[in-house]
């Protein structure tokens, strides 16, 4: 039987540091380091649809448009790479950001789970987030998260719509969104 590890809990600043020389991305949750595993073509390509479309409609104007290489610090043990961020507000951190107004995941067979409960949890009590989306890589749908006054509002588009980027003052189709890729309208059933 192997010895027993401790685990120990990094302060932001040290896993700041580990990050800096690490050669795995981690992301940081309530102070413990989980490694990230890369993704796939298809979830690529969909960040990278969204990614596009928020920078183009950003343009030369204050927010600014994160791939999924900028953390996220969400409270003092908690940080994430989000897939697409933008930032609207002052956030001078050179490695990290604070204030987002919109977050979006792309959902994947081994993420969704986390996105869904453990990211939806800690997202939603950033206070400068306007809008958290979750757009599926396996079929034409996009979850949206708007803050409404002090609660949340939920929508779900399936197969064809827009999607509202509040703080970028556009919409996003959901045919841009998966512009080049065959994805179908539900989830195949041996996929979901």
């Amino acid at each position: 039987m192997g010895a027993a590890k401790v685990l120990k809990q990094l302060s932001f600043e040290e896993y700041l540091a580990q990050e800096e020389k690490a050669q795995v991305k981690h992301e940081l949750v309530d102070g413990l380091l989980y490694a990230m595993a890369g993704a796939s073509d298809r979830h690529n390509r969909v960040s990278g649809n969204v990614f596009g479309l928020c920078w183009q409609a950003a343009g030369r104007g204050p927010c600014r448009v994160y791939a999924s290489d900028m953390k996220l610090k969400v409270d003092a043990q908690t940080s994430y790479y989000p897939d697409v961020m933008v930032v609207c507000q002052p956030d001078e951190g050179e490695y990290y950001k604070e204030s987002p107004c919109l977050v979006v995941e792309v959902l994947s067979k081994s993420t969704e789970a986390i996105d869904r409960r453990e990211k939806l949890h800690k997202y939603l009590k950033i206070t400068s987030l306007r809008a958290y989306l979750l757009v599926d890589s396996l079929s034409r749908r996009v979850e949206e998260y708007y803050r409404q006054g002090e609660g949340w509002q939920y929508l779900e588009l399936v197969g064809e719509g827009r999607v509202l980027v509040p703080c970028l003052g556009v919409e996003l189709s959901l045919e841009k969104i998966y512009e080049g890729l065959d994805v179908p309208v539900e989830r195949p059933d041996d996929e979901a």
